[in-house]
């Protein structure tokens, strides 16, 4: 029968032991964790982006709005998740949510039906919200990815 016990072993030994410490070290530091602070407006972002047409009631009056704010907010939100959850391997999609953001006010003209003042306000806000906050992302991204 093999031991199995964990009780005094020394990591120090081990092959890969630089490279673990080098890593764990950079999260520490905030190799990957500073990225991921910015991710919380931005899924909070993509949460009210998914649900603004139901608080702002346009519903009925822009219905191909509502599906289509629900998608963006729904993607928004889980890239968000996905940079919290995996910082070091979605870095490069950070500028995806300024590119979600720019399409969300765009796509105010585009994909709705003569969109009445409060929708276009939304929508450029939230769009526009969406491109700085992605743009910080990606901004940190870039300079932890240089240390």
């Amino acid at each position: 029968m093999s031991n199995v016990s964990h009780t005094g072993r020394d990591m120090s030994g081990h092959p890969d032991a630089e490279e673990m410490r080098a890593r764990h070290d950079r999260v520490v530091r905030g190799g990957g964790r500073t990225t991921a602070m910015a991710d919380a407006p931005v899924f909070l972002l993509g949460l009210y982006c998914a649900v603004s047409p139901w608080v702002l009631h346009f519903t009925a009056s822009q219905p191909s709005l509502v599906t289509h704010n629900l998608v963006i907010g729904i993607a928004i939100a889980v890239l968000a998740l996905s940079f919290t959850a995996m910082p070091e391997r979605m870095t490069g999609m950070s500028m995806a949510i300024s590119a979600l953001g720019a399409w969300l006010i765009a796509s105010t003209w585009i994909v709705g039906q003569s969109p009445d003042t409060g929708v276009i306000l939304n929508n450029v806000i939230v769009g526009a919200l969406a491109i700085v906050l992605g743009a910080a992302c990606a901004g940190l991204a870039f300079r932890n990815r240089k240390t």
